[in-house]
């Protein structure tokens, strides 16, 4: 069973930046996809980033390229996503999610329901 953690969310104002940790323990397969979705009120949950762990593979929602950064340690088996310019439209609560023995893909987009193991999520505020 792979546990996850979250850390690393808040409150900022746009334009401003956080960094979300993500530290997974159980990991048993050699190769795993580590999402980073997040979900808005009144709103479905969506993608935003995918790294393999281990690996070197990083796919980015459209809307999110060129501002965030997905990163990964295998030694420590954390996860980052490191978020520049914040807009309002950021905001919601981001969960970290791993998807076992297999690397990620473009199509992990539409495969949510893939994902098997889940933190508890961590809350965003951006204000205008």
């Amino acid at each position: 069973v792979v546990h996850l953690e979250e850390s690393g969310g808040g409150s900022v104002q746009a334009g401003g930046s956080l960094r979300l940790s993500c530290a997974a323990s159980g990991f048993t397969d050699y190769k795993n996809c580590m999402g980073w979705f997040r979900q808005a009120p009144g709103k479905e949950r969506e993608g935003v980033s995918f790294i393999e762990f281990p690996g070197s593979g990083i796919y980015y929602r459209y809307s999110v390229k060129g501002r965030f950064t997905a990163s990964n340690d295998n030694a420590k088996a954390t996860a980052w996503l490191q978020m520049n310019n914040l807009k309002p439209e950021d905001a919601g609560t981001y969960y970290c999610a791993v998807r076992t023995d297999t690397w990620c893909y473009q199509e992990d987009f539409t495969r949510e329901s893939s994902f098997t193991f889940w933190g508890e999520g961590v809350q965003v505020a951006v204000s205008p």
